[in-house]
């Protein structure tokens, strides 16, 4: 037997337009949804950002949230938990990633109820170190989904691997890199896709395979796709029509015409589950330790020391000056926090202490990656945002019990924060 785990992250910035986040509901977000309730027969884990939930909630969108929740009641869907803003987990602080965990944990039982009991979880971007193992154990998660690429052994198709912290023990799936990014990019065909599964398997009894990718790849990024590729894969494993030998030669032949026609035998042989179901299929195996990495790292970005390329390329200025920014963000909201004493400094340290949380969401560093993803308004965006808790910090700091030589070097950090921000500012008006 053929286990198909199926990954769907569904993210946006708590930046994004609203116009913008209409069209990825209309053109994804339904339509997608509408294929998994047509084929009850489908498993398929997901991921989606409380941040997302929220927003979605907000705008008028909820029916697609009712619905996530009804397949979820019904055990099509198998929720992941993450962290709420999409933070990079492995570069911030360890109060910080504890923290984002458990605001996504409160903000998605909210909107999903009981159908919100997420065994596995999913770091945003799929950014693994081996620092995050702590926070995600401590949650309370059985198991993390890492990319292909931060496999250190021989590849686990029939087996389940561990890392450990503390003798504590937590499973690791890795998505399957290659077949992944066929169909995120529209390469493959559905016959295609069988075919790939068939000829993994080999000699063995039984072998998973674990595809991951946006939820936005469906109708958003690639028109259709919902349609054309995945609701065609999912009829296939329902009413099975074609032997796995005829696709396999088709596939070899690039018959592009062909309809195929498969047997009732050959369609139970893929069967598409949660991955959490996996732990309970195939046996313990080895104890590794998975490269850092994040599903956009390519080996030659681990040989060179640059596991997160896209969000902390140490070539890559205006990374640095971000980080920098957020940093001095960080550290004036902690002491806000600390000194608040009053009513009035309670109040901007609780606002900067919520601005703070957004303003760790990674789309601003993504978009400055130039690799080649950029855009001045993402960025701008993100640096609006960092500024925000910089301002209502100070704020706090210099209403509250803070001493006169703590909000003396608050404010200098305040003047150094900006100096940065107009150091971003100048380099996407000459970029």
């Amino acid at each position: 037997m053929i286990y198909w785990a199926q990954f769907l992250h569904f993210y946006q910035p708590p930046t994004q337009l609203p116009p913008v986040l209409e069209k990825i509901c209309r053109e994804s977000y339904r339509p997608l949804l509408t294929v998994l309730y047509d084929n009850p027969h489908i498993k398929v884990t997901v991921n989606i950002n409380g941040c997302l939930s929220e927003t979605l909630g907000d705008i008028g969108h909820s029916e697609i949230l009712d619905r996530m929740r009804r397949l979820g009641e019904r055990g099509q869907i198998e929720f992941a938990g993450t962290a709420k803003y999409h933070p990079i987990l492995p570069l911030i602080p360890e109060e910080e990633r504890r923290r984002q965990i458990m605001l996504n944990q409160k903000a998605n039982s909210y909107f999903f109820g009981d159908a919100f009991k997420p065994q596995g979880f999913f770091p945003p971007e799929m950014a693994y170190s081996k620092e995050i193992v702590p926070a995600i154990l401590a949650s309370g998660h059985r198991w993390v989904i890492a990319s292909g690429v931060a496999c250190p052994n021989e590849w686990p198709v029939d087996r389940v691997v561990y890392t450990e912290y503390r003798r504590k023990k937590l499973a690791v799936f890795f998505r399957d890199d290659i077949l992944s990014n066929k169909i995120s990019f529209g390469n493959v065909r559905p016959d295609e896709f069988l075919g790939h599964l068939h000829s993994l398997k080999g000699s063995r009894e039984n072998i998973y395979v674990i595809t991951a990718m946006d939820a936005e790849t469906y109708g958003h990024h690639i028109q259709n796709w919902e349609r054309v590729f995945l609701a065609e894969v999912y009829g296939e494993l329902k009413v099975g029509r074609a032997t796995f030998s005829d696709i396999s030669q088709r596939t070899a032949l690039g018959d592009q015409q062909t309809t195929l026609l498969m047997d009732t035998t050959a369609s139970k042989e893929v069967k598409a589950v949660t991955i959490s179901e996996l732990l309970d299929l195939f046996p313990a195996g080895e104890t590794i330790d998975p490269k850092a990495s994040s599903w956009s790292t390519s080996g030659e970005d681990i040989q060179a020391g640059n596991p997160f390329p896209l969000w902390a390329d140490p070539g890559n200025e205006i990374h640095r000056l971000l980080w920098e920014h957020l940093e001095i963000a960080h550290e004036l909201t902690e002491n806000a926090v600390k000194y608040a004493n009053n009513d009035e400094s309670h109040r901007f340290a609780d606002i900067a202490r919520g601005l703070l949380d957004r303003a760790y969401h990674s789309c601003q560093f993504w978009w400055a990656s130039r690799r080649p993803m950029w855009d001045v308004n993402m960025i701008h965006m993100g640096i609006i945002e960092q500024w925000r808790v910089i301002v209502n910090a100070y704020r706090s700091i210099n209403m509250g019990g803070a001493d006169g030589e703590e909000k003396k070097n608050s404010y200098y950090k305040a003047v150094a924060a900006r100096d940065i921000r107009n150091k971003i500012t100048d380099r996407l008006f000459s970029i």
